[in-house]
């Protein structure tokens, strides 16, 4: 049998600390993702220090001690998702849901439009999309690929462009950054 466990004691000022300290030496986080930790850390175990808890100003006192960086994290996320092929609206969306504010979000919106053909392209190369096909679509597979590539957070216009391309056909036009 096993013995029953104990009720972990409550945190206190030092715990709560402790916990930010090793969250952001083990995960890449930004300031919303360490809040919401620490919130949900003083929901399980409760709160056992003298003045109510602010996880929000540690979190920012982590910030600027360095251990956080909102828009390096926004960038290194915005460039991996491109690199996997998603657009720019689910890039978007993951960073909202990241807690990145607006003003980092901003920042980094030039580099994800700049990359919306080269991450289109590559979803449609991993997806065998267009030019990456075998063989040319048929409408009702044609439709399928472009609502794929819509979920995938691209452009309606560029994903019909690539799910028109014949099989073989170059895609340098669309790599070029400038290409609106």
């Amino acid at each position: 049998m096993s013995r029953p466990q104990r009720p972990r004691p409550p945190l206190e000022p030092s715990d709560l600390e402790r916990f930010a300290l090793r969250y952001v030496e083990r995960y890449a986080t930004t300031r919303g993702k360490l809040t919401d930790y620490l919130k949900r850390k003083i929901r399980e175990r409760g709160w056992a220090g003298a003045s109510s808890p602010d996880p929000a100003a540690l979190a920012e006192r982590m910030a600027e001690l360095g251990y956080i960086d909102d828009r390096a994290f926004a960038e290194a996320r915005a460039g991996a998702m491109g690199r996997r092929g998603l657009g720019a609206r689910r890039v978007n969306q993951a960073l909202r849901h990241a807690g990145i504010d607006s003003e980092d979000a901003e920042a980094v919106a030039p580099v994800i439009r700049a990359d919306a053909g080269a991450s289109a392209v590559a979803f449609a190369r991993r997806r065998r999309i267009g030019p990456f096909s075998r063989e040319v679509a048929d409408r009702p597979l044609r439709e399928k690929q472009i609502a794929a590539m819509i979920r995938a957070g691209h452009a309606l216009d560029l994903a019909r462009q690539i799910v028109r391309m014949e099989p073989g056909e170059s895609v340098e036009a669309l790599l070029a950054p400038d290409r609106d």
